[in-house]
């Protein structure tokens, strides 16, 4: 079994998800690639001390890449959106910002 900040890589920060972390109270984070929901939602627990409602996770892809006449790929990773419990307090990592 991994450690929580092992399944919990780094928070993305992006304009839409601080829009939705005011509105919807939902946290999104870069997830480690074989991390399932409930190990996602036991990470945020812990880490944040906070209580989680919802985990939606989605898989992006890797994008191609090109500089001149080489051609690669981005690296696929996971993002996961964690929605926290009402009347749960915000998380002071995503404060301030």
């Amino acid at each position: 079994m991994k450690m929580p900040n092992e399944i919990i890589i780094k928070p993305l920060l992006t304009e839409k998800n601080l829009l939705m972390k005011d509105k919807n109270n939902t946290l999104t984070f870069k997830v480690s690639v074989d991390a399932s929901k409930i190990e996602i939602a036991k990470a945020v627990e812990t880490l944040f001390k906070t209580k989680v409602a919802e985990v939606r996770v989605i898989n992006m892809m890797g994008k191609k890449k090109r500089l001149g006449k080489f051609e690669g790929n981005k690296a696929s990773f996971k993002k996961a959106y964690v929605k926290l419990r009402k009347g749960q307090k915000k998380v002071e990592y995503f404060e301030g910002l």
